[in-house]
């Protein structure tokens, strides 16, 4: 079977494909929870929220494909590609835990992703922009159920609380990658393509520290930070979650319905 590689990918198809490969790993991890979660309601919740991040990684590896000019379709680039061609944060890509690793791991990355695609909107690549405006809307209802989680788990039991904290201990180290700028993507900001994240920080804190006042929990201070996804350095969650996301593409090459 072909592995497709993305060495030589544009500036423009990297960043895009970064932005996709977000989506789709959060989108597939949030999936899992499709019949598990502990109630009716939170399963449906979660599992649009799901189909919200899956269908913005489909636009943004179809709109990588037509970029990139040479036949890839929005299958090829989630299904022909190894662990490392993979250029998602490592946040996205930790297991699901328990329920409050997951809602705190949703609301991280929504927290920051809110004000990125409102930024977004205004980019001079007008698809971008376009993709912008529709996952905009989606990001905003996925904060407002995470973060209503937040609170409920953190002022909520004993119990409860222990978990978020523990969530927090975990998962805190991973949210400063989301803030990462690397030669490819400051000269598609300095072209008004693409968003410098430092922009969003300050939106980004002032959520979490909104949620975590109510919630009653405390922001660890900035320190060390885990990084390497964006550049192809995993964890060794990933490549297990696309043994499962790849396998038929894997057992049956070129498989179509």
């Amino acid at each position: 079977m072909t592995t497709l590689h993305i060495d030589d990918a544009s500036p423009l198809v990297l960043y895009t494909l970064r932005l996709a490969d977000n989506a789709l790993v959060l989108g597939h991890r949030i999936s899992e929870w499709c019949g598990h979660a502990p109630m009716i309601e939170e399963d449906i919740s979660l599992t649009n929220v799901a189909l919200d991040l899956i269908g913005q990684a489909r636009m943004l590896y179809a709109y990588a494909g037509e970029a990139e000019g040479k036949g890839h379709d929005e299958d090829a680039f989630p299904y022909l590609r190894d662990a490392e061609g993979f250029r998602n944060v490592l946040l996205v890509e930790q297991p699901n835990g328990d329920f409050a690793v997951t809602i705190l791991r949703q609301f991280f990355y929504s927290a920051f992703m809110l004000p990125y695609w409102r930024a977004l909107m205004a980019s001079e690549d007008e698809t971008l922009a376009a993709i912008a405006a529709k996952a905009e809307k989606e990001a905003a209802y996925h904060v407002r159920h995470s973060a209503e989680w937040v609170i409920r788990l953190g002022d909520g039991t004993e119990e409860s609380r222990r978990r978020i904290e523990e969530a927090l201990a975990d998962l805190w180290m991973y949210t400063g990658e989301l803030f990462e700028v690397d030669d490819t993507e400051r000269a598609l900001i300095e072209r008004g393509i693409a968003v410098d994240p430092a922009t969003v920080r300050g939106d980004w804190e002032r959520t979490v520290d909104q949620v975590f006042a109510e919630a009653g929990l405390t922001r660890p201070d900035d320190g060390w930070m885990q990084t390497g996804g964006r550049g192809g350095r995993h964890t060794e969650h990933l490549g297990h979650m696309l043994s499962e996301l790849q396998y038929l593409q894997r057992a049956y090459p070129g498989a179509t319905w």
